[in-house]
């Protein structure tokens, strides 16, 4: 049985940028791109880290009872604060709306997307850098409608076409200049 397309709100900003941030890893690995994770690894570790030390405390604190687990809490508190902070200064820092670093052949790239709050504009920066170490950065944007039809389901090729288009200017571009490229 073929899978159904699946249909979302093409109405909703978040709804547009998820799916397509979601439908680049397949395409760019299926050209036979690969995928770096250091940037989630980092994620999932700190994430996870807090989650240990909370799990931990709760269960030193059922065991012996609050009165021993007090100052094994206040340090737990502090450490799970360190973690969390850690944690977002990693997501808006860091990554910063990567959404995708890979490599072929020697060349390295990085993918970061954003949109504007209200506007439907997918905006893309390509980084792209070559063996000898020379980065070189494209900022592109389209509307959603460019690749969604009128129900709300992805059409991967003109996605697929963007991307391509994108890669391209980046590969392009002359550093440091930063090519800006809007197709609207």
């Amino acid at each position: 049985m073929a899978e159904q397309p699946q249909k979302i709100n093409k109405y909703s900003l978040a709804d547009l940028k998820n799916t397509t941030d979601d439908a680049i890893p397949f395409y760019l690995n299926s050209i036979g791109y690969r995928q770096e994770h250091w940037l989630t690894d980092v994620r999932l570790t700190l994430g996870f880290s807090a989650c240990i030390i909370a799990a931990g405390t709760f269960y030193y604190d059922h065991k012996f009872g609050f009165e021993a687990s007090k100052t094994l809490t206040t340090y737990a508190v502090i450490a799970y604060f360190a973690l969390n902070t850690a944690l977002t200064w990693w997501i808006w820092g860091v990554e910063a709306g990567t959404v995708y670093i890979g490599e072929k052949d020697g060349v390295k790239i990085a993918i970061s997307t954003s949109v504007e709050k209200h506007l439907p504009y997918y905006h893309v920066k390509v980084k792209t850098t070559d063996k000898s170490g020379l980065s070189r950065v494209a900022e592109v944007k389209d509307t959603f409608t460019s690749w969604f039809d009128e129900d709300g389901v992805l059409v991967p090729k003109p996605l697929q076409r963007f991307l391509d288009d994108s890669i391209s200017a980046s590969a392009k571009a002359k550093a440091p200049i930063v090519v800006k490229k809007e197709k609207i």
